[in-house]
């Protein structure tokens, strides 16, 4: 007989949610299509992901901690760590990544190609695009190392003194 383990599906995180976070990711790619106002849509589609992601963060700690003393201390550490992260992850550092790819792509090709400019902007965008995936684990591992190496140790002391 299979054994069923149950594991609470994170809507954030673990369904189709998660895409709304890479929301600018795509705006940036189409940067060179599209008015900028696109663009800054899409980064606030993303922003309005990763605060209600650190919402929802900080409710389950305040929801695991009950009345035990410290809850606040948890839920802000919870609710700050959650945004950070997700700031970093995936808005601010891959914004950044695919805006650079895009801009650095779109004036190679207009030094080394005689294709029309509409082609350069559809190329450079169909490379922002294919670029995403490739970015998402290495930014992700790289926002963890950087966090633990930094505000999560004060986390962990303060953690350690309770």
């Amino acid at each position: 007989m299979e054994e069923k383990t149950s594991k609470t599906v994170d809507i954030y995180r673990d369904t189709w949610v998660r895409f709304l976070g890479y929301a600018n990711e795509v705006g940036e790619a189409f940067r060179a299509l599209v008015p900028v106002s696109f663009v800054w849509g899409s980064y606030a589609v993303a922003t309005v992901y990763v605060t209600a992601d650190a919402v929802d963060k900080g409710k389950k700690a305040a929801e695991a901690h009950g009345d035990n003393p410290g809850k606040t201390t948890r839920v802000a550490v919870a609710v700050v760590d959650t945004f950070v992260w997700q700031a970093l992850a995936s808005v601010i550092i891959p914004g950044f990544t695919i805006n650079r790819v895009c801009a650095g792509s779109l004036y190679l090709l207009g030094r080394t190609t005689k294709l029309p400019l509409s082609v350069r902007k559809w190329t450079t965008t169909a490379i922002g695009l294919s670029t995403i995936p490739f970015i998402i684990s290495p930014i992700d591992r790289s926002v963890d190392f950087l966090l633990d190496s930094s505000i999560r140790k004060i986390y962990n002391e303060e953690e350690k003194d309770k």
